[in-house]
Formats: C-alpha cells, structure tokens, sequence
C-alpha cells in the first residue's frame, strides 16, 4: 500500500488565527519551574501558563497517570461511565465537603454550565456579577464579564446582566432584583487586576443569595486548587457557595473544566439539559486525580509560606504601589507600562504576566523553592530599577 503523504506549501503568512498578543518566544520542554525555548534557553517560569501548571512543568505524578490512562482508554463519550471520571469526582466531592461535578474542557464552559444551573435551578434570567471581572470569551461568560473593552466588539450580548462594584455592599444590594437567579463572584479577580475581595462582601453576598431565592456563583478557575494556599480559595472568607467553577490548575496543564454544585445546594441541571462529548476524558481525570492527591496540607500550607516570602520580596522593590493576591495569586501594582516590565523580564529570562492596565500578574507553580522566588525577585528588580 503506497502512502501519500501531504507537502505543505511554503508558509508566506501564520495559519494561525491572530487572535493573541503572543510573545517572540517558542517553547519546545518543560521541567518543574523551567521551560525551554527552541534554541535550548532556560526560562524561569512565574507564570505557569496562566496559573494552570500548578505542580510544575511534566510533574511525575500527573505525567504518570496520563500515561498509563493513555495505554488503557482515551475516550468513551458520556454514554457510559469512566473509572478515572467517578475517581476525580469522588475526590472533588471530599473536598467540598459533598457536590457533584460535571466536567468540561475549560474554564469558560465551566461557567457556562454554572450560568445553565442558575437559570434552571431558580428560574430566573437575571445575573449580577462584579464590574473588573473575568469569567471566559464564549458569549455567555463574556456576557457576565465586567469588562467593557472586551465585551463591546460583540455586542448585543445576553441581556439580564448587571454589574456591582467589587466590595461595595450598597452597590450590590442595588444591583440585585426580583428577576435576579444568580450572583457570580471570583473570590480573587485574577484578570481584572488581582483583587481580592474582602470577607464580608462576600458573607454579604450569601446572605443576599439566600434572601432572594438566588443561587450563589464562585468562579474558582483561577483561584481554585491550591493557588491561594488553600484548595478553595472561598475556604478563606468561610462563605460556602450554592456551586463552584473549576478548571485551570486541575489537570496540571492538560484540558478539563468542572462545574461543582454542592450538596445542599438547589436542584438545577437533569438528564438533557446539558452536555459536552469530551468533558470527564479519561487522561484528562486521571492526571486531576493525581493533583489532587499531591496537594496535601503539608503542600498548601507551603503554598501559602512562599506566596508571603513573594510578596515581601515584591513589596519592596522599586516602582511598585501595592502588592495584592493570596498564596502564589498575586498581582503587583506599577508605576509604569507592564507589558515593557514583562518583555524586559522575559529577556533576563524570567517570565511573568499582565492583570489589569497597570499590573504586573505572578502565579509560578506551586512547586516554586524560596531560592527561585529570590531569583526572581532579583531579575525584577533589575528591571525595575
């Protein structure tokens, strides 16, 4: 049997959509804290792909959970049950303290199919979310997203949308009405500029989901699974949310995104009322089962001791106003452009983020040793000087 293979043309222009910003930068391996460029650089990695590889670059034990996944079973649809699918969401349930999970591909689906919950659960189309958020890009979420600039270009978007000013009670009392279903919050805003909102609004929060008949929303897809030092970062303030979203540390890097309702929460979603072909995938489960088992409490509170020894560090560098975040989620305020900052960085070889229009975003893996933080600390005050 003669086999043909394809000869690509020469490429005159990229054949990949130019929907990001993306830097000159093309990484070819990753080991813990480290990533590699195409001509064999070291890169000390403190922004872990957005606050997604959160055991580090090719962590033993997600690497070998997938890959024995992979020699057994890839897929099966949600037909039929998966091993790996009932393990992971055995093990998110414990954590919870009882939900049960439906699982997706990313954070954005997540939420949508928190959005979904909502509406059927109380039967109400209004959602009140917080102005500087971000829940994700599809429709739905960019719907709820308290940020205008990345809203405009598509609108009209979902009506029945308002937004309250983050930590501002009396703004949010106004914001919530008859035809409300929903409150939506991120415990930390990670994109609109590493805000972390304070206890009592959150508190306050509940107690307005209660009263209303709403159901209470965290968006935990950046905050959650051991980022802030806790595996929920809601854990902090004690406000126990009617359903949580969960995705970008799951996996340690590989595509899952999950919707927890918890147990006492309102009945929503049945049989029908949604799906996704690849949410639960075997190799997927089976490497966020293996997170979750690294991330001990001997783990986040390490987590939690590095993340102060950072922000310390940060606090008293040069040109930077203020120091926000929790555990290894943390956003430095500037003086000045971060996007110069962040190519200056990646130049020195360390490599950092954006939140925000004024805010530099570090979120290394959780792995990250107190002489890496001090390394880094180093570079950027090199930078900042």
């Amino acid at each position: 049997m003669t086999v043909t293979r394809l000869r690509l043309a020469p490429v005159t222009h990229s054949p990949v959509l130019p929907v990001y910003a993306r830097q000159d930068l093309t990484f070819v391996r990753g080991e813990g804290t480290t990533l590699y460029d195409a001509r064999g650089r070291a890169y000390l990695d403190f922004l872990a792909g957005i606050a997604v590889v959160g055991l580090g670059h090719c962590h033993p034990a997600p690497l070998a959970a997938a890959h024995a996944q992979l020699d057994r079973l890839w897929h099966t649809s949600n037909l039929y049950w998966t091993e790996p699918m009932v393990e992971l969401a055995q093990r998110l349930s414990l954590r919870a303290g009882g939900a049960r999970a439906f699982f997706c591909n990313s954070g954005a689906e997540a939420v949508e199919a928190g959005l979904k919950y909502a509406r059927k659960a109380t039967g109400k189309p209004g959602v009140v979310a917080l102005s500087g958020s971000f829940h994700g890009r599809t429709t739905g979420a960019l719907s709820v997203t308290g940020q205008p600039g990345k809203r405009e270009a598509f609108e009209p978007m979902l009506p029945h949308v308002l937004f309250a000013e983050p930590n501002d009670l009396p703004s949010l009392e106004a914001a919530i009405s008859a035809e409300t279903g929903c409150i939506l919050l991120e415990p930390i805003q990670g994109e609109g500029g590493v805000h972390v909102l304070d206890a009592a609004f959150v508190a306050a929060a509940r107690r307005l989901a209660d009263e209303t008949g709403a159901v209470l929303l965290f968006d935990e897809v950046q905050t959650g699974v051991g980022r802030t030092g806790a595996f929920f970062a809601h854990e902090h303030v004690g406000v126990r949310p009617d359903a949580l979203m969960l995705a970008k540390g799951l996996a340690n890097g590989l595509p899952i995104g999950c919707l927890l309702v918890f147990d006492d929460a309102p009945e929503g979603l049945v049989a029908g009322d949604h799906a996704s072909t690849f949410g639960g995938n075997p190799v997927a489960c089976a490497a966020a089962s293996a997170v979750c088992d690294e991330l001990t409490d001997e783990f986040l509170a390490t987590v939690t001791t590095n993340g102060l020894v950072l922000a310390e560090g940060l606090a008293a560098l040069p040109g930077i106003r203020e120091v926000r975040g929790a555990g290894l989620m943390l956003g430095a305020e500037l003086d000045r452009q971060p996007a110069d900052v962040v190519d200056a960085c990646a130049q020195r070889g360390l490599l950092v983020g954006t939140a925000g229009a004024d805010v530099l975003r570090l979120t290394p893996p959780l792995i990250v040793t107190t002489a890496e933080i001090e390394q880094a600390v180093v570079v950027l005050e090199e930078v900042l000087a």
